[in-house]
């Protein structure tokens, strides 16, 4: 997967896990591709744990999977945030 490619998922998975984690309005399209590029990461991690593959290219399952790897890096930045 190239770069344009990590890019794009990274945008759409960031954003979509801002919204879905309250934080769309205080992120900007930085924040949300990089919140996506580092979700496909943990993401991968997460689904091979599990024994399947992770982010293999630009399809919907990759979006998935860095759609839920952003989430959980959201939801703890959260929790570390608010302490």
């Amino acid at each position: 997967m190239g770069i344009i490619s990590w890019i794009i998922i990274g945008a759409l998975a960031g954003w979509i896990a801002s919204m879905l984690t309250g934080n769309n309005a205080k992120m900007g399209a930085i924040a949300n591709i990089s919140a996506g590029i580092v979700g496909a990461v943990i993401g991968g991690y997460v689904v091979g744990f599990f024994g399947m593959d992770g982010v293999d290219g630009f399809n919907l399952r990759s979006l998935m999977v860095s759609v839920v790897g952003a989430f959980i890096l959201l939801t703890a930045l959260n929790m570390i945030n608010k302490k």
